[in-house]
């Protein structure tokens, strides 16, 4: 299990084994989306905002 910091509260999220590279998961203390943005070293950013578009 790998250990990541929250970029929003700087708690520590742990990420289990079978996680991905930009997967989605949450901060368990500010409740943030936080992205998987590299496993290796492990790199958490705030998950992007769901964009409507509006048949596009």
């Amino acid at each position: 299990m790998a250990t990541a910091t929250c970029p929003s509260c700087e708690s520590d999220v742990a990420l289990d084994a079978a996680s991905r590279q930009h997967e989605i998961v949450e901060c368990a203390d500010c409740r943030g989306e936080l992205e998987i943005l590299s496993l290796d070293p492990v790199l958490l950013a705030l998950a992007p905002e769901v964009e409507e578009d509006w048949g596009e």
